[in-house]
C-alpha cells in the first residue's frame, strides 16, 4: 500500500512537470518586446515620456501624476491587461489623464510591445 503512495506521488509530479513545461494559454497572444528598448520608449521624453507621470526606479525628475510603477506583474494579471491599459487607458477609465498611446498611434505596435516588457519587468 505504501508504495503505491510514492507510484501515486510520482505520477502527480510528473503530470505537474509536464503541464509546466506546456506554453501558458497567454503565451500565443502575449506582446513580445525588448526590455531595454521599452526602457528608452519609457524614459525618452519625447517618445514614450512615461517618466513624466510615473516614478520609475532608476528614473531622473519623475512625475507624481500616475502611480508609481513598481511590482506590475503583480499589479496586473497578465502582461496583456497591462499591454491593453498602455494602448488606452481610457477602456478601463474614461476619465484617465494617461494618453492612449496605441489607439492615437503615439507609440508604434513594437515601441507598445517594448514599454509594455519594461513595464511588466518593474
Amino acid at each position: 500500500m505504501r508504495s503505491l503512495g510514492k507510484f501515486a506521488t510520482g505520477a502527480t509530479v510528473a503530470a505537474l512537470g509536464w503541464a509546466l513545461l506546456l506554453p501558458s494559454p497567454h503565451a500565443a497572444n502575449a506582446p513580445v518586446g525588448d526590455v531595454e528598448a521599452g526602457k528608452a520608449i519609457a524614459m525618452d521624453r519625447a517618445k514614450g515620456n512615461c517618466i513624466a507621470c510615473h516614478m520609475i526606479p532608476g528614473g531622473q525628475s519623475p512625475g507624481t501624476i500616475g502611480p508609481a510603477l513598481v511590482a506590475m506583474s503583480s499589479r496586473y494579471p497578465t502582461i496583456e491587461k497591462l499591454h491593453a491599459q498602455i494602448y488606452d487607458s481610457t477602456v478601463a477609465n474614461p476619465q484617465s489623464a494617461m494618453p492612449p498611446f496605441g489607439k492615437n498611434r503615439i507609440l508604434t505596435e513594437q515601441e507598445l510591445n517594448d514599454v509594455t516588457a519594461y513595464i511588466w519587468s518593474l
